[in-house]
């Protein structure tokens, strides 16, 4: 069977971002150069675990993290499932695999002190730009919205009169997420220069350049890299660390987890808790003002 099959399959009916698929097609594909050159004729949906293992290894050599390594052979994984799932296997070969052992990442946050030195300073600029990037800076912030979810924004997602915003998340998931008054402030003001713009185009899209096109990837990773390197010393900063600090100040303030999932729009509670460890301090500090016996 076809990469091609499982490629459709994942778009059409799993609804995967084009950049998710890609990345399972080319993992899958090195797999098959693999093949080609240590077995000749050797295919993907007849392989087993040793020949599998042998690719680890040359993973392992060629100094790739295990990190991602065990993301390769969790796209030959889904591709294995697929395959028993239309029946052109009978067994997984990765049945009994165990993932490679990762040290865990530490995804330092933004404090609070950082994230307002940046709204309260260099954003308050009122031209086109300025309070663009101040908009994308505080929903960010106060959404804890991913980069692609932001870029994905319409004018239409804005619901004014009931102060949310309407996220299409993965796999085309919709969630809504209330907007704090501030930020309606500032959105009201950007879309008045967003108007004004003499190439908008009459694009539906929220976010635009100065040309009038829909904002891109890099784009928006430069705005917060460029801001939070004025107020941070940190060594990443990115749009991932804000929604990282947004889900962090919020579990310090003592917003419940299950919430913090909701407006993440993570499927399962596990995965927010990767930002627990944030609050531990915090919830030492309340603990130990809090407890009856915490001053005995």
């Amino acid at each position: 069977m076809s990469l091609q099959v499982f490629i459709d399959y994942l778009t059409l009916e799993k609804n995967y971002s084009k950049h998710t698929v890609t990345a399972y097609a080319r993992d899958i594909e090195k797999f098959q150069d693999f093949l080609q050159e240590r077995y000749s004729d050797a295919e993907v949906s007849d392989v087993n675990y040793s020949q599998i293992r042998s690719w680890i290894v040359e993973l392992v050599e060629d100094k790739l993290s295990n990190r991602s390594i065990n993301r390769k052979i969790s796209s030959l994984q889904s591709y294995f499932k697929f395959l028993l799932k239309v029946e052109a296997i009978e067994v997984n070969p990765l049945a009994k695999h165990k993932a490679l052992k990762t040290s865990k990442k530490i995804q330092v946050p933004f404090s609070e002190a950082e994230v307002n030195r940046v709204l309260d300073g260099r954003a308050h600029n009122n031209t086109f730009e300025g309070l663009r990037n101040k908009l994308i800076i505080e929903l960010f912030y106060s959404t804890g919205m991913r980069r692609s979810e932001l870029i994905g924004l319409q004018l239409s997602s804005i619901d004014f009169s009931n102060k949310t915003i309407k996220v299409l998340g993965k796999q085309n998931k919709e969630r809504f997420i209330p907007l704090l008054d501030s930020v309606i402030v500032t959105l009201k003001a950007y879309l008045q220069e967003r108007q004004a713009l003499k190439n908008n185009g009459d694009s539906n899209y929220l976010f635009l350049t100065q040309k009038g096109v829909k904002i891109y990837e890099t784009l928006v990773y430069r705005i917060i890299n460029e801001y939070f390197s004025e107020a941070s010393l940190k060594a990443k900063k990115s749009p991932h660390i804000l929604r990282h600090s947004f889900a962090t100040h919020l579990l310090n303030q003592g917003a419940s987890l299950n919430a913090v999932k909701e407006l993440l729009g993570h499927a399962s509670l596990a995965a927010t808790q990767v930002y627990t460890h944030n609050s531990i301090s915090e919830l030492k500090k309340v603990y130990s003002n809090s407890h009856p016996r915490s001053k005995k």
